[in-house]
C-alpha cells in the first residue's frame, strides 16, 4: 500500500547479485575504505618494525599481521553491504548480546596489558576488545528502538535505548576505558536528535555527562593524569603527546622523507593510537590532509544519500555508523594534535589492531549496506506529494 501511495522505483527483475550490489552501492565511499587500508599498510610498514625489533620479531611481522586482519575486515564489509537492512538488524541484535556480555565478563576474565584499563581479552595469539565490536551494534539496536517507538501503540523506545546506553557507559566507565564511553553518549545523542528529541531535554544530559566527568575526575587517577597532562601548559617532550606534537611539527608541509622520521623509535604506540603522527613527520601535512578528506567524504555521502531515505529505522542507524565513524577518526587526530585529551582510540582502517580493523569493516559494512539504492520512492517524493 505503502508503494501504491508514494511511488516506486521499480527492481530490476532477475539481476544477478553482484551486478545489482555494484549499481547500488556507493562506490565513492566504497574506494575511499580502500585507499585508508592502502594508507594503513603503507604506515604500518614505517612504523611498525622499531617495535617489532623490540619485542624480538621479524621487521614487518605487525604489517603482516595487519594485513592479514584487514583482509579479513575487508571481507566482513563486502559480505555485510550484500545483506538487506532487515538482515543487518537481526544480526546486530545477534552481535550486540554477545559484545555487551563480554564487555560485562572483563572486570572478572580481561587483562589490561600494563596500560592501566582491562579492556581486552586474551588469547594467546591475538587479544580481543568488546567495546568495538559493541559499537556498532549499539547503533543498530538503538535506532530500532527508537525506529518503533514512532509506530503507533509502539514502545518507549526512546527511554529503553537511553537506559541500554547508560549501562554500557557505566561498564565502559568501570574499566576505565572514558574515551569510548563519550563516544557512546555523542552515538546516542545525534540518533536521538534526528529522531526529534528537544534541545532542551540534549543541554541536560550535556550538562549531566559534564557532572558524570567531573566524578570522574575526582574518582579516577587514571582519568585525572591524563586530563591534568592535557590542561598543563607545559608539554613534556618525553611522553607520547610530546614526542606526537614534536613529530608533527618537524614534518612541516612535505615530511621529511619516507623512512627519515624518528618519532617511531620512541613511541610505543606509533603504528596504533599515534599513527597519525607518524604520517604527518614522514609525508607531511599534505598526507594528513588527504586522510581527513577521505574521512570527510565517507561521512557525508552517506548523510547525504540517508537524506534521501524514508525508512526511519535506516535514516537512525545510518546517521549514527557514519557520525561514529567520522568522529572516532576525528578523536584519534585530535589527540595526536593534542586538541583533546588522550583516549587510547585507534584511527579507522589505518592504525594496527585485529578488533579495530574487523570491527571497522562491520561498522562500514552496515553503513554501505543502509545508504546502497533500494527500490522505493525517496522522501522528498513524499514531500513533494504532500505539497500538491
Amino acid at each position: 500500500m505503502t508503494e501504491m501511495v508514494y511511488g516506486a522505483i521499480p527492481a530490476r527483475s532477475g539481476e544477478p547479485i553482484l551486478p545489482r550490489w555494484w549499481r547500488t552501492i556507493d562506490k565513492w565511499s566504497l574506494s575511499c575504505v580502500l585507499l585508508l587500508f592502502g594508507v594503513g599498510i603503507l604506515l604500518g610498514l614505517a612504523s611498525s618494525p622499531p617495535l617489532a625489533a623490540r619485542n624480538g620479531f621479524e621487521p614487518f611481522h605487525y604489517v603482516q599481521r595487519q594485513a592479514v586482519f584487514g583482509v579479513a575486515a575487508l571481507i566482513t564489509l563486502f559480505v555485510t553491504t550484500l545483506m538487506t537492512p532487515q538482515l543487518v538488524r537481526r544480526l546486530a541484535v545477534l552481535g550486540f548480546i554477545g559484545a555487551f556480555a563480554a564487555l560485562a565478563m572483563l572486570p572478572a576474565f580481561g587483562t589490561d596489558f600494563g596500560k592501566g584499563a582491562v579492556r581486552w581479552y586474551s588469547l594467546g595469539f591475538a587479544s580481543v576488545q568488546p567495546s568495538e565490536f559493541l559499537k556498532p551494534g549499539f547503533v543498530v539496536v538503538a535506532a530500532w528502538m527508537m525506529a518503533a517507538s514512532q509506530d503507533l501503540n509502539g514502545p518507549p523506545g526512546r527511554s529503553l535505548s537511553l537506559g541500554l546506553t547508560l549501562a554500557i557507559v557505566g561498564l565502559l566507565a568501570m574499566q576505565p576505558d572514558f574515551g569510548q564511553a563519550c563516544l557512546v553518549l555523542f552515538s546516542w545523542g545525534v540518533m536521538y536528535f534526528v529522531a526529534g528529541a528537544p534541545i532542551t531535554l540534549l543541554v541536560v544530559l550535556a550538562v549531566l555527562v559534564a557532572g558524570a566527568g567531573t566524578f570522574a575526575y575526582n574518582a579516577s587517577e587514571h582519568f585525572a593524569r591524563r586530563i591534568d597532562g592535557f590542561l598543563s601548559p607545559d608539554l613534556d617532550p618525553t611522553t607520547q603527546l610530546g614526542y606526537a606534537t614534536n613529530a608533527i611539527r618537524e614534518g612541516g608541509f612535505l615530511g621529511v622523507g619516507v623512512g627519515e622520521g624518528q618519532v617511531k623509535q620512541w613511541l610505543p604506540d606509533a603504528h596504533t593510537d599515534f599513527i597519525i603522527a607518524v604520517a604527518a613527520e614522514e609525508y607531511g601535512l599534505i598526507l594528513v590532509l588527504c586522510i581527513i578528506a577521505l574521512y570527510t567524504t565517507i561521512v557525508v555521502r552517506s548523510l547525504i544519500r540517508l537524506m534521501r531515505e524514508r525508512d526511519p529505522f535506516i535514516r537512525l542507524a545510518g546517521t549514527g555508523l557514519a557520525c561514529t565513524f567520522g568522529v572516532q577518526a576525528m578523536i584519534n587526530m585530535g589527540v595526536a594534535v593534542r586538541l583533546l585529551p588522550a583516549k587510547g582510540m585507534t584511527l579507522p582502517f589505518v592504525s594496527y589492531g585485529g578488533s579495530s580493523l574487523i570491527a571497522g569493516g562491520i561498522m562500514v559494512g552496515m553503513l554501505l549496506a543502509f545508504t546502497r539504492a533500494r527500490p522505493q520512492g525517496e522522501i522528498g517524493d513524499i514531500l513533494l506529494s504532500r505539497g500538491r
